[in-house]
């Protein structure tokens, strides 16, 4: 694809450099991110050396190492704070788990992926780091994933899992197409979608889309639980109404929805729905 004379290449590899920690669990040495970033070692160095003294990246002084930087965390906030939907959800999503006492989530749309952007833990419920905001889920084995594919049209769904790279995230997770498109099928009959165990395994994930001032789905509302307290009909009769209620609310705020940008359709790093 031909690229615009206005495109800027070494900001593009500054931004390989930083998205190759999305691959680390640890500290990473310049080879790494190398290895990592697909960037030449000099181009490398100087995108790192750049990013280290604006604050983007920090350098460990024993082991000369490289981590993401406090400063990444500032446009996480900005992010946050601006965005209308996450603004006006946030309260919902709190009476939500008042009135569940169960772990609720408003996940974004981002074509193969969806990223979570509220996530409130339930009554009794150790955080864990998969789940913290910014995580990732593939739409085609999420709950929200499903939710927001069921109200697209059936040849942008079929793009979007061609796009997909659809690896099982658990032993029950389905990976066929035809079976996927089965389930969102339900969910678009249904008004959400609901998954047991496909995500993370042992959880149930009720979600229902938020429909954006111009039909198409814009993010989901989540309910979670384990199924170690829940039967999943059980479940799912109990709380779909729930959701559907609180992303119904959000959907016809047109202050809140108009104007949310639609999905770039690139591919994220596989995350987890719990």
């Amino acid at each position: 694809m031909e690229r615009s004379p206005l495109f800027i290449q070494s900001l593009e590899k500054a931004l390989f450099v930083l998205e190759a920690f999305a691959h680390a669990e640890h500290l990473l040495s310049l080879s790494e991110i190398v290895r990592l970033s697909g960037l030449e070692k000099p181009a490398t160095q100087r995108c790192v050396h750049t990013l280290v003294q604006t604050g983007y990246l920090e350098k460990d002084p024993q082991s000369g190492r490289f981590s993401l930087g406090k400063k990444v965390l500032d446009l996480s906030f900005h992010f946050l704070r601006a965005h209308p939907l996450v603004i006006a959800a946030t309260p919902v999503l709190l009476q939500l788990r008042r009135d569940c006492g169960e772990r609720t989530n408003l996940s974004l749309f981002d074509g193969t992926t969806v990223i979570y952007a509220i996530r409130l833990h339930g009554k009794r419920e150790y955080p864990q780091h998969s789940t913290l905001i910014g995580r990732r889920m593939p739409t085609y084995c999420s709950a929200g994933g499903r939710a927001t594919l069921a109200r697209l049209p059936v040849e942008e769904v079929r793009a979007i899992l061609a796009m997909s790279d659809l690896r099982p995230m658990t032993p029950l997770t389905l990976t066929d197409p035809a079976a996927i498109l089965d389930k969102i099928d339900e969910a678009r009959e249904r008004g959400y979608g609901f998954v047991a165990g496909e995500s993370s395994p042992g959880e149930l994930v009720i979600a229902a889309p938020v429909i954006d001032a111009s039909g198409r789905p814009a993010a989901a509302v989540h309910i979670a639980a384990s199924v170690n307290k829940w039967k999943a009909d059980e479940f799912e009769r109990t709380f779909a109404p729930h959701a559907m209620e609180a992303a119904s609310h959000l959907s016809h705020n047109n202050a809140v929805t108009a104007g949310i940008p639609t999905f770039g359709g690139r591919r994220h790093a596989h995350g987890t729905e719990s």
